[in-house]
């Protein structure tokens, strides 16, 4: 069969063979177990809804044993036999472009350069899943080729619910992921309903099709890491960065630091993505052991190099170890998956990767606690190293809260804040969210590099037009970005999909995108997605990070990011998604996010002026009634610019009547 056919016939009718289990690829961890005997059927007869009856019989015992060894049902036997990737947008079956583009989107996620769990459906943070299993996808994707501009197709976590009557200007999918009662957000309920399959994680881009691999969170760690050097004064050049995580947020963190100039030391304790991350160039070097580390980084400094070198083992090994051997770190965190820490997202020191894994599923309870050990091990190395000058901030991975919770030396001597900063409360917030900026990013579904190259300039040409007469308050911002653009192709950022990211606010983005759109109408270049990370101004509502510098006590309410997603609905959104969970943890945040696809049409140039203009102001004006001073100044300026908007604005409270 041809590829358009396999896609067209979804499930199968003749079940293929049985799948061998590869041991190359990076696999997800066993999950613990946690269904009872009576949930086990249960979640074989859930499994078993999407066959014929005649092949129960033989799938019993096959779903059965990937229950028992895996601790879910991802129905390996259906993974199709042909390479994933994101093909150009024309080699799709399908009635409508807008569902073509949408299949683009999946295959790049499942990309087995982009995800990090290719065969378990699992894109980045150790859970952050596309599909549940393999039925899903093949069925979904069976859906998209069959659907027309008047249908719209609605997505259940993962599971494809059926094709709906719409309209075209309706969003084609609308996706929802980990949407649970709120009383059941524990890590444990996830663990049960995923198991069940019933519902999943979908991170913030996996499950909504918009993750384009380390890519997409390098121009914001990079602007974090200028930004940190900046606030403490401080060149990068021959200055040390320490954090850890190459595999659930990739190698953006080495890459970013080389962009910036600094030294960066990254640790990782799972040899095959150390390996793999090596291979795409996201780090310069690999160690395995602390005398070679110290060596080495003693020489970085010594030369003021720019190097980005990979720890193949335990973070706490290396600040223990760099505070022992009196090592200056000018900048620290941590890029773990602490979101998810008892299945894989962060391991215990002192016990080798493999040994930890079988713990983990084999006894959860002394897993827990060995991570709690090393979390109070790691914040106390952590805290020698600040007393000495070290800037430490938290990167929005949950490491202050679950430290806090491990019962680690983190707090405040209020005993109610932590003792370490947000990166956004000191550096996105006040610096790039409260003006607008985030990570607006598009995707040139051709799949052709010189696409993506006249896309850069074009980007570049817009953004030097607006800042000649920016503000000065967002200058710095602008020439970042400009800086950026211009450097993308040189640090061959692309991994899978022929795609970039760029911190722009609704200005930028909105004149971007017309010119992306009229482009397209010129025959120049094809059609393009345009999105972000829900990591952004408007579309997370996350109390530890992306509204960390909300002050007003509403940082604990989802309002924006659920009227975010419902605005993008209808202003002109190809497809809409809301999650439970994010970067920080089940039941921790509430998060949404969109894609459009640019046709080089009047209606898409409709549809991107007034998406756009809303999905950035609706965060600015929340963060300006919080009375954030940037945002105040923003969403003012917003108005001048758009007659239609009228936005209720905070009256100040001189603080000596209180």
């Amino acid at each position: 069969m041809t590829f358009k056919e396999q896609i067209q016939q979804g499930i199968p009718n003749i079940l293929p063979p049985k799948a061998t289990y590869d041991p190359a690829i990076n696999h997800a961890p066993k999950r613990k177990e946690i269904l009872s005997a009576e949930e086990k059927k249960l979640a074989l007869k859930n499994a078993l809804r999407y066959f014929d009856p005649k092949h129960h019989a033989e799938l019993i015992p096959e779903f059965s044993e990937e229950l028992e060894t895996y601790g879910r049902i991802y129905m390996y036997r259906l993974r199709p036999d042909y390479r994933m990737h994101a093909r150009p947008i024309d080699e799709y079956p399908g009635k409508s472009l807008q569902a073509k583009a949408i299949m683009h989107m999946i295959q790049n996620n499942l990309d087995y350069a982009v995800a990090q769990h290719p065969h378990e459906l699992i894109t980045y943070g150790g859970n952050g899943a596309v599909f549940q299993n393999w039925a899903q996808y093949l069925l979904t994707m069976q859906y998209l080729s069959e659907m027309t501009d008047e249908q719209t197709l609605t997505m259940y976590s993962g599971h494809p619910m059926g094709l709906f009557p719409s309209h075209k200007e309706a969003p084609r999918v609308v996706v929802t992921n980990g949407m649970v009662i709120p009383n059941y957000s524990k890590p444990d309920d996830w663990e049960k309903m995923n198991a069940l399959g019933v519902s999943q994680y979908g991170q913030m881009t996996a499950g909504s099709y918009m993750y384009i691999g380390p890519q997409g969170i390098v121009h914001g760690t990079t602007i974090t890491v200028l930004n940190g050097f900046r606030k403490i004064k401080l060149n990068p050049e021959g200055s040390l960065f320490v954090t850890s995580g190459l595999g659930g947020m990739s190698g953006a963190q080495p890459k970013a630091g080389n962009i910036a100039g600094c030294i960066t030391v990254c640790a990782e304790v799972n040899p095959k993505i150390t390996k793999i991350r090596h291979e795409q160039g996201w780090i310069n070097e690999v160690v395995t052991s602390t005398d070679e580390l110290v060596a080495r980084v003693a020489l970085a400094k010594a030369k003021k190099e720019t190097v980005s070198i990979a720890y193949l083992g335990n973070v706490v090994d290396v600040w223990e170890c760099f505070d022992k051997e009196n090592i200056r770190i000018d900048l620290g965190s941590d890029q773990t998956s602490l979101h998810n820490p008892w299945a894989g997202g962060y391991y215990p020191v002192g016990i080798s990767f493999e040994d930890a894994n079988k713990m983990m599923a084999e006894n959860p309870e002394l897993f827990k606690e060995k991570v709690q050990e090393t979390l109070r091990r790691h914040a106390a190395a952590i805290n020698k190293h600040t007393e000495k000058g070290t800037y430490f901030f938290d990167y929005g991975n949950a490491f202050l809260l679950e430290a806090s919770r491990a019962g680690a030396d983190v707090m405040a001597e209020n005993n109610i804040d932590f003792k370490y900063p947000s990166y956004v409360q000191d550096i996105m917030g006040p610096m790039c969210f409260d003006y607008g900026f985030g990570p607006f990013r598009w995707v040139c579904t051709s799949g052709k590099p010189e696409d993506l190259l006249k896309t850069d300039a074009i980007a570049c040409k817009v953004l030097e037009k607006i800042a000649e007469t920016a503000p000065d308050e967002i200058q710095q911002q602008m020439q970042d970005n400009i800086k950026w653009i211009k450097g993308a192709q040189e640090n061959k950022l692309v991994v899978g999909s022929q795609a970039r990211i760029l911190y722009a606010d609704a200005e930028g983005r909105i004149k971007i995108a017309e010119a992306f759109n009229q482009a397209i109408a010129k025959g120049e270049i094809g059609a393009v997605v345009l999105g972000r990370d829900h990591h952004d101004v408007s579309g997370t509502d996350s109390p530890y990070r992306e509204t960390s510098n909300i002050y007003d006590g509403s940082r604990f309410t989802a309002d924006m990011a659920i009227q975010n997603v419902i605005g993008d609905s209808f202003r002109g959104a190809t497809w809409v998604s809301i999650h439970n969970g994010g970067g920080v943890g089940w039941g921790e945040v509430i998060n949404g996010g969109f894609g459009m696809v640019l046709d080089g049409s009047t209606e898409a140039s409709k549809r991107l002026t007034s998406m756009l203009f809303w999905d950035v102001n609706n965060g600015i004006s929340r963060r300006s009634w919080a009375r954030n001073e940037g945002a105040v100044f923003a969403i003012k300026r917003a108005m001048e610019v758009q007659p239609l908007l009228k936005v209720t604005l905070p009256n100040l409270v001189d603080e000596s009547l209180l």
